[in-house]
């Protein structure tokens, strides 16, 4: 599983999580529900999936580029569990008063019949409708994309790894080139199969891991421009003194995808074998995406474990009514709680595909910008 602590892994820790929970008594006094948040995932219509994709990625968009709702960086926005937008909060300032007025905020809205019920939510205890905070000084995207296409001389690199060379001293090549070269040799080497379209996706993973920055380090010890753990460099045998060097993780990355590519392509298909070309092209992408963060076995069981697979069966049965991105998000969604899956999932999958949109805005040659998830479902 991915640690996205540093930087912008900070950004996922640092927003407040929150969830619909329990009995949803609305009415005119707004009371709270009372059970578990689980009980209501798990009474969320699968069709209620629709849109969130787009929703989402709207709602994230202002937080990571400090646009929108979040053009102040002192507020909270406010969604409901279709990720649309119900308003902002200014902030008093401590984290007490933040959230008093916050839960205060939530009832009015249970009470004006803009959701369905509301839930207090607390450091310890999540609450409804969802909150993020804008406040994120680590996670102005222009800067981070600007490193990843070598705007930013100071991201550039030159150097040797495993028989490969990349630029040199006095020409030293951007990540986005870099990439581009590890991948080319590979592949030349036939190490890895990896369709040519997943480099969007390792693209928009640099940008939103480490923003590019070489020292890297999260408190739980992932390393480097894609915050690869101890465990997975040393599946990719690669040696202490090396484990920062940038072509070294990229290779590694690229290995790990490969690994997860393997494995989740054959129940993919099963499943998802029968969309259009560009929709199954993009949502395998995206899935894969969230297997590197994830990991490979907890995506796999949302399509071939009985107890986790429900979403899948009915997404797959009704693609012509979902976007690609409403149906990797829905899959999450559905089995929030459940194998340690939480809103970091959903989070880190709309946050990449942010990401590699914009790095697609900047350069002409990333394989996979033209299977961008539209925000629309096939009509």
């Amino acid at each position: 599983m991915r640690i996205f602590e540093w930087g912008m892994k900070r950004l996922a820790a640092r927003v407040t999580l929150v969830l619909l929970t329990g009995n949803l008594l609305a009415g005119a006094a707004g009371q709270a529900p009372l059970s578990g948040w689980q009980s209501a995932v798990s009474r969320t219509p699968f069709s209620e999936s629709r849109g969130v994709h787009a929703n989402l990625m709207t709602i994230r968009r202002w937080v990571l580029t400090g646009e929108g709702f979040c053009d102040k960086a002192r507020r909270h926005i406010l969604f409901d569990r279709r990720m649309r937008f119900l308003g902002y909060l200014s902030d008093p300032g401590g984290r007490a008063a933040n959230q008093s007025r916050i839960n205060k905020q939530r009832r009015r809205l249970a009470q004006a019949n803009k959701v369905d019920g509301w839930a207090p939510g607390d450091e310890d205890r999540i609450g409804y409708p969802f909150v993020l905070s804008c406040h994120q000084p680590d996670a102005h995207l222009p800067d981070l994309v600007a490193r990843y296409v070598g705007d930013d001389h100071s991201a550039r690199l030159w150097g040797t790894w495993d028989g490969m060379r990349v630029g040199d001293e006095d020409h030293p090549v951007s990540l986005h080139d870099a990439i581009r070269q590890v991948y080319a040799h590979r592949r030349e080497m036939g190490r890895i199969s990896l369709p040519e379209h997943v480099l969007s996706s390792l693209a928009g993973k640099i940008i939103i891991e480490s923003g590019g920055v070489r020292e890297a380090l999260s408190p739980a010890g992932a390393l480097g421009i894609l915050q690869l753990s101890p465990a997975a460099l040393d599946d990719c045998r690669i040696k202490k003194p090396f484990r920062l060097h940038r072509l070294a993780q990229i290779d590694c990355a690229l290995y790990l995808l490969e690994q997860n590519h393997r494995n989740l392509q054959p129940v993919f298909s099963e499943y998802f074998g029968h969309l259009p070309v560009e929709k199954a092209e993009t949502l395998y992408r995206m899935l894969l995406v969230q297997a590197y963060h994830s990991g490979i076995g907890r995506v796999s069981a949302l399509l071939n474990d009985e107890s986790l697979n429900g979403a899948a069966r009915y997404f797959a049965a009704h693609a012509e009514r979902f976007t690609a991105g409403d149906i990797a998000l829905g899959m999450v969604f559905h089995n929030l709680g459940r194998e340690q899956l939480g809103f970091a999932a959903l989070y880190y999958v709309t946050d990449v595909a942010i990401a590699t949109s914009a790095a697609c805005k900047r350069v002409e040659d990333l394989p996979g910008c033209d299977r961008m998830d539209p925000d629309t479902p096939d009509q």
